[in-house]
């Protein structure tokens, strides 16, 4: 059997897609792109009226460096599963939300970053239905940027991670305004937010007021750069509690429009900045920005000299989510104690269920960077359709019902329960014998898995449910049985 989205996982993505100028009477690479994105409920909308000689010419065209997508058996395999859904005529639930009561049509944002750096990438993003944007961070001071800027760290023709030299934007700061007046003179439903950078207080005043005399909806406070250049910018600040109580202090006092600190992931408790913030008088928080790190690699050297700087893509979500759980749980930042401050999400975000994951923690919006530098502006289409799909069939009416539900599911370590265990189960009609789940229990689990005839079979009396076979298992037939009370021994 085909595995759908390793399958998809192939597809290069073509501009203009071969495989679908063949077809003529559907959309086939529009239908893998929902696949690759977890979006495989609404893939076979794109190929209903599709022919197996369609789909047969549509495989033969495509251009794949090493062998053509298997266009057919790979939808063939979807429509086993999701056919009904495909059929579904149910109006769609509205995405709009509230940011620091700013009215959003959905939560999904362009982050400050390299994919927001003029007027003509902002409006196209805007028009493919992006909610809005936190343009690239505006500064006083002269920018020089290095070549090569970027590096990854790849998985199959995707960034596992990415590593980012860039600052902050090399257009003259007069320039950078005009461009956010213009945008939201011509899309004034959309939500546009400048990001800043100042090296001194009234730096930071001055470019925050040259942001709301632009018309911006809010502006950000970049606390958080990895890889600046001059002393006491970037990730200098949100390191340092005060400074971050003084800066955003300071821009309060002079902007009406909300202001939003952004910090940085490379510091050991984020509350302390995040608490500077609030008492600064912030309505919200972005979180997180990039990881210090460094990779060495030809591709990574610039001039034959490395560096480091900021680290990106799927890899860093699961820290960025325990930062933004470690604030939105907070005693004080939770609101209980005063005003509310709202977060947006930032991290390794590339499918709708990446930022639903980020809502669940409490994020109202979500920023997206790295996934549209691979993928482009387009992947805004299966963000959409794919989470409200899912607040369809969950019965979710709001976003709003959604932001911070999977915070009371959240404990410490010492308050996990301890006196249970579920094992592992074996599915021995999915199972093809690889034993890859007893090389893995052998050597690193309990070696409480034999392997005989090509059968995998569990030693009850040496496993302890630790469950790294049902990870390791490539064609998902290790399940996990009923929780039970261990035995006493």
């Amino acid at each position: 059997m085909l595995h759908i989205h390793e399958e998809a996982a192939r597809c290069l993505m073509c501009e203009n897609a071969p495989c679908t100028k063949a077809c003529k009477t559907g959309d086939p690479a529009r239908a893998i792109r929902s696949i690759r994105f977890d979006n495989e409920k609404n893939a076979l909308q794109w190929t209903a009226d599709c022919s197996d000689a369609d789909l047969e010419r549509a495989e033969q065209a495509c251009i794949h460096y090493d062998k053509p997508i298997r266009i057919r058996e790979l939808l063939s395999e979807t429509k086993k599963t999701y056919a009904q859904s495909a059929k579904s005529d149910a109006p769609k639930p509205s995405l709009a939300i509230t940011f620091c009561g700013i009215p959003c049509e959905n939560p999904f944002f362009l982050a400050s970053s390299a994919v927001c750096t003029n007027y003509d990438m902002v409006a196209r993003a805007l028009e493919a239905g992006w909610a809005g944007v936190f343009y690239k961070t505006i500064c006083k001071q002269e920018i020089r940027e290095v070549s090569p800027r970027f590096d990854a760290v790849k998985d199959g023709n995707s960034f596992a991670g990415f590593r980012n030299m860039e600052q902050l934007s090399e257009n003259p700061y007069e320039e950078d305004f005009e461009i956010l007046r213009r945008l939201k003179q011509n899309f004034p439903t959309k939500v546009i937010i400048a990001s800043i950078m100042g090296q001194y207080e009234e730096e930071w005043s001055e470019l925050a007021k040259m942001a709301e005399d632009a018309g911006c909806d809010a502006v950000e406070l970049n606390f958080s750069c990895p890889q600046m250049r001059l002393i006491g910018m970037g990730s200098d600040v949100g390191q340092n509690t005060e400074l971050v109580t003084c800066y955003t202090t300071y821009v309060k006092q002079v902007v009406k429009i909300p202001v939003i600190p952004k910090m940085t992931p490379n510091i050991k408790l984020i509350s302390q900045p995040a608490m500077g913030a609030y008492f600064g008088g912030a309505d919200a928080i972005s979180a997180i920005n990039t990881i210090k790190s460094i990779t060495v690699s030809p591709m990574s050297a610039v001039n034959d000299k490395l560096t480091i700087s900021g680290y990106s893509g799927r890899a860093v979500k699961p820290i960025a989510l325990r930062f933004i759980y470690e604030m939105a749980s907070h005693h004080v930042l939770d609101g209980s104690h005063g005003h509310q401050v709202d977060f947006s999400g930032i991290g390794g975000i590339e499918t709708w269920n990446d930022a639903l994951e980020f809502i669940k923690l409490g994020c109202r919006n979500v920023q997206v960077c790295t996934a549209v530098m691979q993928y482009g502006y387009r992947i805004i289409d299966d963000l959409i359709s794919g989470i409200q799909t899912y607040m369809a069939e969950n019965g979710k009416e709001h976003v709003e019902d959604m932001v911070g539900e999977l915070l009371p599911h959240i404990v410490q370590p010492s308050d996990l329960d301890r006196d249970t265990i579920a094992y592992p189960k074996i599915d021995t009609e999915k199972c093809i014998g690889c034993g890859r789940c007893h090389i893995s229990c052998m050597d690193g689990g309990h070696q409480a898995i034999s392997f005989e005839n090509r059968q995998p079979h569990i030693v009850g009396t040496k496993c302890v449910g630790c469950l790294l076979c049902r990870l390791i298992c490539p064609t998902g037939a290790i399940g996990i049985s009923k929780r039970i009370h261990k035995r006493q021994k």
